[in-house]
């Protein structure tokens, strides 16, 4: 009798407007009551907090990795190679003698990314402004990376927006266009010749979606930590919630 009433409970629930939000509530009343009992004393304002403290723990170590010289240049999991739809340009020029000018453009991209990362924390900080009780508790119990995949989801398109003034601006600064002109300008000749499509690259929309995969990409790396490694939960409040796993 129990278990048909609940059924018909849950049933009627979710034919509601806002019956996911409540099943989450009520999950989470769960869970905290449990953890009370237990004595860890979560509270949701304590796991909303934890939580966006562990974004921001990722996105502070993340970003001072990055912005460093060689941050993304030497970091293989990160580095911003060639553009995959002009490696014909790539291997046309260093036939042609121009490798160094190849290896100059790489460099100088990974060089932009790494400028423009010292302009992301405070986008990253805006970014994480609003976390629901159900984001919440996906997060805690989710992945290992539930948090950053979170940020990623809910962010990727306003952060792509305002990240990519700052990737045009550091592009300018360590003069990526100097590398390229001359490459795609020694490929598109050859093209009159092989019939084959010139390269139109848009290099600020390529290095903004590198950098930004780059810094998600850290960013997980740092949430790992501090879900795994006790040393990396560097306040209490990490320490509670992560603790508390």
């Amino acid at each position: 009798m129990k278990k048909s009433f609940v059924l018909s409970v849950s049933l009627s629930c979710l034919m509601l407007a806002g019956c996911v939000d409540t099943l989450n509530q009520l999950s989470l009343d769960k869970f905290l009551d449990a953890g009370s009992s237990a004595g860890s004393g979560l509270t949701r304002d304590e796991i909303i907090s934890g939580l966006k403290e562990a974004l921001v723990v990722g996105a502070i170590n993340s970003t001072a990795l990055t912005s460093k010289t060689d941050g993304f240049n030497l970091n293989p999991q990160i580095r911003i190679p060639f553009p995959q739809e002009a490696l014909k340009a790539k291997a046309t020029v260093e036939k042609m003698g121009a490798k160094s000018l190849v290896n100059d453009f790489e460099l100088s991209m990974n060089r932009a990314a790494e400028e423009a990362s010292k302009k992301a924390l405070p986008i990253f900080k805006n970014a994480i402004v609003s976390m629901s009780i159900s984001d919440a508790m996906g997060i805690l119990r989710g992945s290992n990376t539930a948090a950053t995949e979170y940020l990623r989801a809910k962010t990727q398109n306003a952060l792509t927006a305002e990240f990519s003034p700052v990737v045009k601006n550091a592009v300018q600064t360590v003069n990526v266009t100097k590398y390229w002109n001359p490459i795609t300008s020694m490929y598109n000749r050859t093209t009159l010749l092989t019939g084959e499509q010139q390269v139109n690259t848009n290099l600020d929309q390529y290095i903004t979606q590198k950098a930004l995969d780059g810094l998600f990409t850290m960013i997980a790396q740092e949430e790992l930590k501090i879900r795994r490694n006790p040393t990396a939960r560097v306040s209490d409040i990490l320490k509670k919630v992560f603790g508390s796993k």
